[in-house]
């Protein structure tokens, strides 16, 4: 059973939940994990501009997905900071170069899941997962989310990431805030959940 984590991360947020998702599927017995990013648009002097250019050197070292890895896949797990209440450039670059998988129905069946990371509680959490489930659809995968059976999403007590929708992160304004605890538990509740699924459609 391969399970593939799929993200683009600038300043490492939605690295470190993507971390915690491959480690929740790597819990399911037979579980084939692997983590890629998808390919880098920003030129290296924008990056840099940007105050990312510390947080690349440690992401360079996730080897850069192929549209083909989707199609080997029995599960995808995506993960995308929010720009503007939607997906990133990077990622929606990535998903447009996929025509061929949708064209031979090479993803039809497969399970599809999301996570995401915005700068504000209530910067377009929500909003950037439901915009990314048409893709999904489109190719005909099965979606799985974030259930409640994970009841950190319903915490009072501290400000948090996480809907039905997938785990997700607050990284502030200026990118201060790292994912919490109660986050990459959703993260990792989430991996697992999407293993636990493709398990059982495999079987």
């Amino acid at each position: 059973m391969k399970i593939l984590v799929v993200y683009y991360s600038l300043y490492g947020h939605v690295h470190a939940m993507a971390e915690a998702v491959a480690g929740g599927a790597g819990e399911v017995s037979g579980a084939e994990v692997s983590l890629r990013r998808v390919p880098e648009t920003l030129p290296a002097e924008v990056i840099q501009k940007m105050g990312a250019a510390e947080a690349q050197k440690s992401l360079q070292t996730v080897q850069v997905c192929s549209v083909e890895e989707l199609a080997g896949a029995d599960a995808v797990i995506f993960g995308t900071p929010t720009r503007f209440g939607n997906m990133s450039g990077q990622m929606r670059q990535f998903l447009d170069a996929t025509g061929g998988l949708w064209a031979n129905g090479a993803l039809v069946g497969k399970v599809g899941s999301v996570f995401c990371s915005t700068a504000t509680q209530h910067g377009g959490q929500e909003t950037t997962l439901l915009t990314f489930l048409p893709y999904l659809l489109h190719q005909g995968m099965v979606i799985v989310g974030l259930p409640y059976a994970f009841q950190g999403q319903t915490r009072m007590d501290e400000i948090t990431g996480g809907s039905p929708y997938g785990a997700s992160t607050i990284a502030a304004g200026d990118g201060s805030r790292m994912p919490s605890e109660n986050e990459l538990a959703a993260a990792r509740f989430q991996g697992k959940h999407v293993a636990e699924i493709t398990a059982r459609l495999i079987r």
